[in-house]
């Protein structure tokens, strides 16, 4: 352990994205105190392997990163049901018909039935959702963080709005006072 991190840079380069990596943990973990724990062991991995994040990279991607995968390695050890769901790819095909999911959220869904909806998403879908529409990360940056090609990037947020967009267009409507 002869290795000296410079705190300085390292709370510089992660500490602005507390929030995003919470909120991720969050999403991905579906618990509120499983998040925090995930974040501090997301935190810890990050200053161990500080070294190897180049100066100047994009942090924020890199974190999340760190904190996506501590938070599959947590849920394998802590809940391997929550990670063994299958994945039916027909469900999640193109479907006709559809307007634009915004209109629909903007005319129809309060936010206990959207984040209900988000939770109930398949996991690769959920986690590039919050990525792009939560966090505001680019394309490219969710590619970095989930580890996938681009186009499977695209191809999972394309699915994950439409997906979203049936679930929100089938949600019983609350009663109106």
């Amino acid at each position: 352990m002869g290795r000296k991190i410079d705190l300085n840079r390292f709370e510089a380069t992660v500490l602005p994205y507390l929030s995003a990596a919470y909120n991720l943990a969050r999403w991905l973990s579906r618990n509120p105190q499983d998040a925090e724990d995930i974040v501090q062991e997301s935190y810890l991995r990050a200053l161990r392997s500080f070294d190897g994040f180049r100066a100047g990279g994009d942090g924020r991607a890199w974190l999340l990163g760190i904190v996506r995968n501590t938070c599959f390695t947590w849920m394998r050890r802590n809940r391997p049901e929550a990670m063994t769901m299958a994945f039916d790819e027909s469900r999640y095909t193109a479907t006709a018909g559809f307007q634009d999911p915004e209109a629909v959220l903007l005319e129809k869904i309060d936010s206990k039935v959207l984040h209900q909806a988000i939770e109930d998403l398949p996991y690769e879908f959920r986690e590039t959702l919050i990525l792009r529409e939560l966090e505001g990360l680019s394309y490219k940056q969710i590619a970095t963080v989930v580890g996938a090609p681009l186009g499977t990037v695209m191809s999972r947020l394309s699915r994950a709005r439409k997906e979203l967009q049936r679930r929100l267009c089938e949600a019983p409507q609350e009663a109106q006072p």
